[in-house]
C-alpha cells in the first residue's frame, strides 16, 4: 500500500507538469440521457446490470427534489448497499483502474475509488455544487493480522459551507460521519473537477491528475455533463 501511495503522489507531480486546463471543465448539472446510458451499459455488460441501472436511475429521479443532506444519504446508501467491494485486478485485470459510474454499475462491484467516484458524479448530477464535494485520497488505519496498518483509500467528502467540518461518504463505514469523527483517516490529497489540493485544504495551487483526466473524458463520452 505504501508503494501505491508513492505511485499516486508521483502521478500527481507529473500531472502538474502536463496540466491541460481544458480537461477540467466537466461540470454538473446536466440532464442525463438515461436511455442512451442504459444502451451503453447493456451493450458492454449484457443484461445482468439492467436491474442495478434501473434502481440507480430511479434513485436519482426520486432524489431530484430532496434537500442536499437527503441526497447525500440516498446516494451513499445506494452504492454501499447495491455494489460489492472488489479489487481492481479481480474486476478489471489491472492493478489500478478508476471506473466511471456506468462501469461500476455494469460490473456491480469496484474498489474504494470507484465507490467515491460514482457517488461524486451522482451527486453533481443531482445539483450538489462541485465546490462542496471533494474526492480525498487518504491513509486509512485498519486492523491487520499483526496490529493496526495504514492502507491507501479514497472517500468522498461534502462541505456544507467552505469552513464546515466536512461529511465523509465512505464504503468502509457505511453511515455518513463528520470528518472530525473519522480519526482513522489521514488525508493526503483532495480534488474535484475544478482542481487539486494538498490534504483537504482550500489554499493550494490547482493541478491536474492524469488518471482523473482520463476518467473525466470517459465519463463525458458516456453522457455525464
Amino acid at each position: 500500500m505504501v508503494n501505491k501511495i508513492q505511485t499516486f503522489v508521483r502521478q500527481l507531480l507529473l500531472a502538474a507538469l502536463i496540466a491541460a486546463a481544458g480537461l477540467l471543465c466537466l461540470t454538473a448539472v446536466g440532464a442525463l440521457d438515461f436511455d442512451a446510458m442504459q444502451q451503453i451499459v447493456l451493450g458492454r455488460f449484457g443484461q445482468s446490470p439492467a436491474a442495478r441501472f434501473s434502481e440507480w436511475r430511479q434513485m436519482l429521479g426520486d432524489s431530484q427534489r430532496a434537500g442536499e443532506s437527503e441526497k447525500l444519504r440516498r446516494v451513499n446508501d445506494f452504492f454501499n448497499r447495491r455494489m460489492a467491494f472488489d479489487d481492481d485486478f479481480s474486476v478489471w485485470g489491472q492493478s489500478d483502474y478508476w471506473a466511471t459510474p456506468l462501469e461500476m454499475i455494469g460490473q456491480g462491484r469496484g474498489d474504494c475509488e470507484d465507490f467515491a467516484i460514482a457517488k461524486y458524479f451522482s451527486l453533481t448530477n443531482l445539483g450538489v455544487p462541485i465546490a462542496k464535494l471533494r474526492l480525498v485520497y487518504v491513509r486509512a488505519l485498519q486492523n491487520g493480522l499483526d496490529g493496526p496498518v495504514q492502507q491507501a483509500h479514497m472517500v468522498l467528502v461534502y462541505y456544507a459551507t467552505p469552513n464546515a467540518d466536512p461529511l465523509v461518504l465512505d464504503n468502509l463505514i457505511p453511515e455518513i460521519r463528520p470528518a472530525s469523527q473519522r480519526t482513522d483517516l489521514s488525508p493526503i490529497f483532495s480534488f474535484n473537477s475544478s482542481g487539486l489540493w494538498q490534504g483537504t485544504g482550500h489554499q493550494s495551487s490547482k493541478s491536474n491528475l492524469s488518471r482523473w483526466q482520463d476518467l473525466l473524458i470517459r465519463a463525458r463520452a458516456e453522457g455525464f455533463q
